[in-house]
């Protein structure tokens, strides 16, 4: 007896009780919670490792405001590549396949993290070594924006609708891990190496073990992907279309300005906690570079631990419901302990107390959200979409430290950031509120996304 059409299809089809093998299921989870891992290991490297290690790539005599600005700059310049690698490689993993994109900015951007690692400093080049920081930073962020626009879609279209809230949040908890790894190696390279001078060893060489590191990442990533993961089903409806960008502008430019909104928040909360935080505790608490770097660990484990417990809850109310009650958590509880910890003046353990609130009510916008973004987007510009979506809001948060400068002479620069973390919070909320529910969206079934346009 030939089995029915509609049984047949599903199947196939990823997220429905007879689907995929469990085997390529739980390989393409763990493919793109690794992909994650090392994506967000590499956009940190330099706020971290690099932070002890300036006055390498610029000259001693610059003033602390300049200092600052190239520092974000090299930050920044990651950012900025990666809206660009969203939509050219989101092209490729919407009309050539997920996987083969995958390796290609998986190679790209293991090679770049290499030559980063190699850099001449300003002793030796002058300006030139900051500059070409800068710009390998840019081309850097261009390969890893395709890296999560094609690993993350991948991972979500195996998953099972049930689950999808959890493995999203399993694969995002990867940021704040990769950012503990990150402040956990340097503070043990600080305890080993000096970091005190020029010509200290940290600063000429202990800095450049990180980097390394993360291009070995890149190698055992792009392994995994080539020997481990499947392409997802093929059987998912819908055509391919030669131009999955201009149809994403065209047909979904409602549901992208609504990701937009949200996203932009997003990456200004996450600015506000992996970028301007650290330097707040150490210019204005005064903690010394291994406190901050424990500080920091401290903020971003907790944020790790949160993630699961988000993205089931996202699970059980709903992704709508859940950000924008988590943008009003963040207005009250993020930007309330941010300014607490600095007002008060606390020291090292408060720091270490306060750490954990801002950690979870900060950046925990990303426990779901690969399952919410993917979710967003019919299958034929799914990669595209998610991409995009995801990225394209890096660009005006990418400019913090401009923002903040507008508060000089209005208010204290340690409490100007949780002026950023509120405007942050009420965008998520703003966000989600325009946003349709879609936990319950069939992935494999274009019909269904319509309605979310």
């Amino acid at each position: 007896m030939s089995t029915p059409p509609d049984a047949a299809e599903a199947a196939v089809r990823p997220g429905t009780p007879h689907g995929p093998d469990p085997a390529k299921v739980r390989a393409a989870v763990r493919g793109g919670t690794l992909a994650y891992f090392v994506d967000q290991f590499d956009i940190y490297l330099p706020i971290v490792v690099l932070a002890p290690a300036t006055v390498y790539f610029q000259a001693a005599n610059l003033s602390a405001s300049t200092t600052a600005l190239l520092a974000s700059l090299v930050f920044a310049s990651t950012l900025i590549g990666r809206p660009l690698g969203a939509i050219i490689f989101g092209h490729f993993a919407d009309t050539v396949g997920r996987k083969r994109t995958t390796l290609v900015a998986v190679g790209g951007f293991g090679v770049i993290t290499l030559l980063t690692a190699c850099l001449p400093g300003h002793e030796t080049i002058g300006t030139w070594s900051v500059g070409i920081l800068i710009a390998l930073r840019f081309v850097d962020g261009i390969f890893l924006g395709g890296e999560y626009t094609t690993a993350v879609p991948l991972a979500m279209e195996w998953s099972p609708k049930h689950k999808r809230g959890l493995y999203a949040s399993i694969i995002t908890s990867t940021s704040p891990a990769a950012y503990a790894v990150i402040a956990a190696i340097t503070l043990l390279m600080l305890q080993l190496l000096p970091a005190a001078g020029l010509h200290s060893a940290y600063v000429q060489w202990g800095w450049r073990i990180p980097f390394f590191v993360g291009a070995l990442l890149a190698a055992v990533l792009f392994r995994y992907y080539l020997k481990q993961v499947h392409e997802p089903p093929v059987q998912l409806t819908g055509e391919k279309h030669k131009l999955p960008f201009l149809r994403l502008l065209k047909k979904y430019p409602r549901a992208l300005g609504q990701v937009f909104i949200l996203m932009t928040g997003t990456w200004l909360a996450t600015n506000m906690e992996a970028a301007v935080t650290p330097a707040q505790l150490k210019a204005h608490l005064e903690l010394s570079s291994k406190e901050v770097t424990l500080t920091m660990l401290v903020i971003n484990a907790s944020a790790a631990l949160s993630y699961p417990l988000f993205g089931m809850l996202s699970q059980r109310i709903g992704r709508r419901r859940f950000y924008i009650g988590y943008g009003l958590a963040m207005v009250v509880l993020g930007a309330g302990s941010y300014t607490l910890l600095m007002a008060s003046d606390g020291g090292f353990g408060a720091a270490l107390g306060f750490g954990v609130l801002i950690g979870v009510f900060t950046v925990g916008t990303f426990g779901p959200i690969a399952a919410y973004l993917t979710e967003r987007f019919p299958a034929s510009i799914r990669s595209t979409g998610y991409g995009v979506g995801y990225s394209l809001a890096l660009i005006a948060p990418a400019f913090y430290q401009f923002y903040l400068q507008r508060f000089d002479g209005f208010m204290p620069a340690h409490l100007a950031p949780g002026v950023l973390i509120v405007l942050a919070g009420l965008l998520i909320s703003l966000g989600g509120f325009l946003g349709p529910e879609t936990k319950d969206v069939d992935m494999s079934d274009d019909s269904t996304i319509p309605k979310l346009s």
